[in-house]
């Protein structure tokens, strides 16, 4: 290969990592346009709800409130009594239909209270708020990235730790 044709090869390398970095960069262009959506967010007594589902886990997903940023989010255990879960399904379908957790990813306005409540979730040895559901609204089916536009679900792990909730 000759000097000139991998200058230009290389520029081209330089280029595609710099387009790329702008779309992931946790403070670029996603970021703040996810920002501004939050900030827009009109203020009330809901939540915002992410479903987070792993396998064989009893966490139902991460929580806000408006205008907060997903940072903010807490892993939650929601407890049923009054209303159940959108995705209260066999984990197991009988049939073609969906099952328990098909709505991973899903963002929901929820209703409810904290409990005070802490509970424990032995398949994922996690003590978490636990959340009064009273109702729900699905507001988007496919909302992307939840933390960071890097973060990629590999479906057996949380994407960020949370510390507050391990046993000590």
């Amino acid at each position: 290969m000759n000097h000139p044709l991998l200058r230009r090869f290389l520029l081209s390398l330089c280029c595609l990592a710099g387009a790329a970095s702008c779309t992931t960069d946790p403070s670029g262009p996603l970021v703040e346009a996810r920002n501004a959506q939050i900030a827009a967010e009109a203020p009330g007594d809901y939540y915002i709800g992410r479903r987070f589902h792993i396998d064989r886990t009893h966490f139902w997903g991460y929580l806000r409130r408006p205008r907060q940023p997903w940072q903010q989010a807490r892993l939650v255990v929601f407890n049923e009594r009054l209303k159940r879960a959108p995705d209260r399904l066999p984990e197991v379908p009988s049939g073609d239909g969906p099952s328990h957790g098909f709505d991973h990813n899903h963002e929901y306005r929820i209703w409810g209270r904290y409990t005070g409540r802490k509970v424990y979730d032995p398949n994922s040895n996690l003590i978490l708020p636990e959340f009064e559901l009273h109702r729900y609204q699905l507001i988007n089916s496919s909302p992307g990235w939840l933390f960071n536009p890097r973060e990629r679900f590999n479906g057996f792990q949380l994407l960020r730790n949370e510390p507050e909730a391990i046993p000590r």
